[in-house]
Parts: C-alpha cells; sequence; structure tokens
C-alpha cells in the first residue's frame, strides 16, 4: 500500500472566503467545481490521489475539535504560516520540532474555524 490517506475534504460555511484564505496562504490556485448542489473547491492535485478540496454541504460543519489534517508546509513550514494570520486565520501552535527525524508542525484555524496542521522537515 502507498500512502493511506488519499483525499481529504475541509469543511466551509463561505466558498469564496476559504478559496482566498488558502489561495494566500498555501500560493496556488484553487478551482471552484459544482458537484451537484454542493460547490468544491479543488487542490491542485499532481495524479490520482493525496489532494483534496473545500466542500461546501449543508451536512458539513467547520470544527477545532475534529479530525485534524496536516497539509504539506513544502520546504519550510514557517513560510505558509507566516501568511495565516494575514489571511484571516489565527495561529495556535507555532512552528515546532517534533524530532530531527520527523520534522516539524504548526497548528493553525483556517478562515472558516477548522484546526488544520502543516507539516515540513525543516
Amino acid at each position: 500500500m502507498e500512502n493511506l490517506a488519499v483525499w481529504f475534504e475541509i469543511p466551509v460555511t463561505d466558498m469564496e472566503r476559504a478559496k482566498q484564505f488558502y489561495s494566500e496562504v498555501f500560493k496556488l490556485d484553487i478551482h471552484v467545481e459544482d458537484m451537484g448542489d454542493m460547490p468544491y473547491g479543488l487542490f491542485p492535485m499532481r495524479s490520482y490521489g493525496n489532494s483534496g478540496a473545500l466542500v461546501k454541504r449543508m451536512d458539513f460543519q467547520p470544527s477545532a475539535k475534529a479530525a485534524t489534517i496536516y497539509l504539506n508546509g513544502g520546504r519550510d513550514l514557517s513560510e505558509p504560516l507566516s501568511r495565516v494570520e494575514a489571511a484571516g486565520g489565527k495561529i495556535l501552535v507555532p512552528k515546532t520540532l517534533i524530532s530531527p527525524e520527523m520534522g516539524y508542525y504548526a497548528l493553525f484555524l483556517d478562515s472558516e474555524g477548522n484546526r488544520v496542521g502543516l507539516h515540513s522537515m525543516k
């Protein structure tokens, strides 16, 4: 088996606000598609799996108390983390060493109130 996680969905209440937040923090383009009655803000994907989307559904609620996904912080998670507050989020845990072998992590609240993690080796 390759990676256990192959897809994630981040619940949002305001798709445009969430799209702008993630676009600013990660410096990427998010394409919004209507999947029936649900708008999906698709994160760029190089090949099958291991990506995800912002999803606006009535039965999906943003939460700081649910499962936490960790997004790739690139070469150094300090870079996207430095853009979180200006984009409308809040840093919960600053860049913190896990171990030299496992790298660093940080936690933030996104514009919708979801707790999200970042990971990088530096």
